[in-house]
């Protein structure tokens, strides 16, 4: 059938390994570590740009994973979309403490190194979903909302940083945010499905 279906069918398997965690079914969480620690894995490096660290945040997020399976709501996002979150959550607060301890600012990258031709974070996520639906919908929003957003969930540049970045004010960079999210929600709510 193709990437979809096969999307859909890892999107289920990795849903029902997280249920399993929740009676501490290890092998179930020992097959989704196995299955989606790659993820987490680019997600934390492109944020933190370091192997130990981001390797230690992967481990953190299945920690995450096997403590909090309980909490995991498959109506209110995928599997996948969990752990991207858990993942981008855990390098963000590692990053922050990483800062304090040096104390030192953390250079943030430039716009161009943030949209690589790597995979990215997000096509790796949507792939349980439908990638083709989810790059279609980015790239319907409009350029000013897509970089705001790219900078915030795929540079893990705070809004006053992506303010300073881009040279515009804090509530601009707020209100493209919030509008990117919605347009991709409306775009979405029918092809996630």
């Amino acid at each position: 059938m193709g990437e979809p279906a096969s999307a859909a069918l890892r999107e289920a398997a990795w849903g029902d390994y997280i249920r399993r965690c929740v009676s501490r079914d290890e092998s179930a969480l020992a097959a989704l570590y196995d299955e989606s620690s790659q993820l987490a894995y680019t997600i934390a490096m492109r944020i933190l740009q370091d192997e130990a660290d981001a390797s230690e945040v992967v481990l953190d997020v299945y920690k995450q994973v096997w403590d909090a399976a309980a909490r995991f709501d498959e109506q209110r996002g995928s599997a996948a979309a969990w752990i991207v979150i858990l993942a981008r959550s855990r390098a963000m607060d590692r990053r922050r403490s990483r800062a304090a301890r040096m104390r030192t600012t953390v250079k943030v990258e430039e716009l161009h190194d943030v949209i690589s031709r790597q995979p990215s974070p997000e096509s790796l996520a949507i792939a349980s979903q439908s990638s083709r639906s989810v790059m279609h919908a980015l790239a319907a929003v409009p350029l000013e909302q897509r970089q705001a957003l790219e900078l915030a969930f795929f540079g893990g540049l705070s809004h006053s940083e992506i303010a300073d970045k881009l040279g515009e004010p804090l509530g601009t960079v707020k209100t493209r945010i919030r509008l990117a999210v919605g347009r991709l929600r409306e775009l979405l709510k029918d092809a996630v499905r």
